[in-house]
C-alpha cells in the first residue's frame, strides 16, 4: 500500500522529505522496511531514522548517507498492509473497494471500484458508474459498515451530476 511520497533530499546527512498519505503517517519508524518505486524501478529500503519536520517527515535509509544518494529514492513509498496500525474508523483501501455507496435513505449510489485515490487534501473514493470521486471525509461519509458492505453518505447536491 502507498504510504507516502519521497520528494527530495533534506540537509547533508542523507535524509529525504516524505509527504505521508492520510493512512501512512503512523507507519514510519526506524527498523522497518519499505518499498520505494520510481522511474528507476522498485527497491526495498530499511529505515534508520524517521522524524517530523513541519508538515513532512524526514526519513533516512541504510546505505543512503548523502543528499546525492537519497535523491535517487524520490517517488512512492509503500509498506505491507500488516504494518499499518489502524484506529477506530480507519480502514485499508482494500477494505473499501467493492462496498456500495448509499445516500441517507439507503438508495444505491454506486460501488467503490479499483481503489481509493490519495490526494494531499483528503482521500477520495472512486465510485462507479462514471468513476466519480467522493471525498472520504466525515462531512460526507456518515458510516462505513464492512459487514453490510456499505458506506452511508450525505453528499452535497450536484456532486454526482
Amino acid at each position: 500500500m502507498i504510504v507516502g511520497r519521497l520528494t527530495g533530499a533534506f540537509g547533508v546527512r542523507g535524509e529525504i522529505k516524505c509527504i505521508p498519505s492520510a493512512n501512512g503517517s503512523s507507519v514510519f519508524a526506524a527498523g522497518r522496511s519499505y518499498v520505494v518505486a520510481n522511474a528507476e524501478g522498485e527497491r526495498t529500503v530499511h529505515c534508520r531514522s524517521a522524524r517530523r519536520h513541519h508538515e513532512k517527515l524526514l526519513l533516512a535509509f541504510e546505505g543512503f548517507e548523502t543528499p546525492e544518494a537519497v535523491r535517487a529514492l524520490a517517488g512512492e513509498i509503500r509498506a505491507d498492509l500488516g504494518d499499518l496500525p489502524l484506529g477506530e474508523n480507519e480502514y485499508l483501501d482494500a477494505d473499501l473497494v467493492g462496498l456500495r455507496l448509499t445516500d441517507e435513505r439507503g438508495a444505491d449510489l454506486g460501488r467503490v471500484v479499483v481503489a481509493v485515490e490519495h490526494y494531499p487534501a483528503q482521500d477520495c473514493l472512486v465510485v462507479d458508474p462514471g468513476r466519480k470521486l467522493v471525498p472520504l471525509v466525515r462531512a460526507f461519509v456518515s458510516r462505513v459498515d464492512l459487514a453490510a458492505g456499505t458506506i452511508a453518505t450525505s453528499l452535497p447536491e450536484g456532486l454526482f451530476d
